[in-house]
């Protein structure tokens, strides 16, 4: 038995047993990811995958059983160099961190300059992605932190939650736009306009569209797209009044715009920091989550990742 076999066995289930597409990326042949597969049921003496002809078409139940224990050895390996560079280079590493556009653009330039200049030998891998994807990294191991408003908070027995920020949407308007005169804003006004927000499953879009359907309005949304800067960039060309995440909104920068006071108008929402189960952090990793919130302290997380 060896770890390449191992390797292509978590390769597989997360190529949706596409073995040709887990041989590629592991830099191997598919006849010989096949070998190994076999050589490893050989050794075991118990068939892991369901087939028809050449084709994987899902793990058998001794698969399932046994893949957890896969896991679980590539993991402490992974845990294992980690560790050994913990004691080698223990200033210098780097680290990984996914999350959405709006906290690596609105959110996070403050904390990661602060932690830069305590870390200035760690390299920071900053990925943007959708709250799905973010997920899907952490649950590969592909990335050390996440961070998304979406998707961590759904159960993932895998992750552990903690809660970083909150915040709420504000409507951002053109500046001469009527709606700045009206003295009590609500939604059924709001609505009177087109909307250009968030694309569905980004950045709280659920809680607007839930504020909106518990006032019995139905909004136009005109447009939606992925990030701020693009909403911003339409209501500026008069597409429409935008609902955006308030810390989305500079009144220096964004001139030609305004803010508008509406704070009873949409829920709070509550951005999450996540981490996968097992994965051993660095220490630096433990102080860039204490520049994110004085709450997350080394013990603090510990004790959450280390509960059964």
């Amino acid at each position: 038995m060896n770890f390449q076999q191992l390797r292509i066995v978590r390769e597989v289930v997360r190529r949706q047993f596409n073995l040709t597409d887990a041989a590629n990326a592991l830099f191997t042949s598919q006849s010989g990811a096949s070998k190994h597969i076999r050589d490893l049921e050989d050794e075991l003496g118990v068939v892991l995958f369901e087939r028809r002809g050449k084709r994987l078409l899902g793990l058998t139940p001794a698969g399932t059983t046994l893949f957890d224990t896969i896991e679980r050895i590539l993991l402490d390996s992974e845990n294992l160099k980690r560790l050994a560079q913990q004691w080698v280079h223990e200033d210098q590493g780097r680290l990984r961190i996914a999350t959405t556009h709006t906290q690596a653009r609105y959110v996070l330039p403050g904390i990661i300059a602060r932690f830069r200049r305590d870390f200035p030998r760690v390299h920071l891998e900053l990925q943007q992605c959708g709250p799905g994807e973010i997920v899907s990294l952490l649950r590969a191991g592909k990335v050390d932190i996440g961070m998304a408003t979406e998707a961590l908070g759904e159960a993932h027995q895998e992750l552990v939650t903690f809660p970083f920020h909150q915040w709420q949407h504000g409507i951002v308007v053109p500046e001469n736009h009527p709606l700045r005169e009206v003295a009590t804003l609500s939604l059924a006004e709001i609505a009177r306009y087109p909307i250009v927000t968030y694309h569905e499953g980004f950045t709280g879009r659920s809680r607007i569209d839930q504020a909106f359907a518990a006032a019995g309005v139905t909004p136009d949304v005109v447009m939606s797209a992925l990030d701020a800067d693009v909403i911003k960039t339409y209501v500026e060309l008069d597409l429409g009044i935008g609902i955006i995440a308030s810390v989305a909104f500079d009144p220096v920068r964004d001139t030609g715009l305004a803010m508008l006071d509406q704070d009873n108008l949409f829920p709070r929402n509550t951005t999450l920091i996540a981490l996968r189960r097992g994965h051993l952090l660095r220490n630096f990793a433990y102080r860039f989550l204490e520049c994110c919130s004085p709450e997350l302290s080394r013990d603090a997380v510990h004790t959450a990742l280390t509960r059964a």
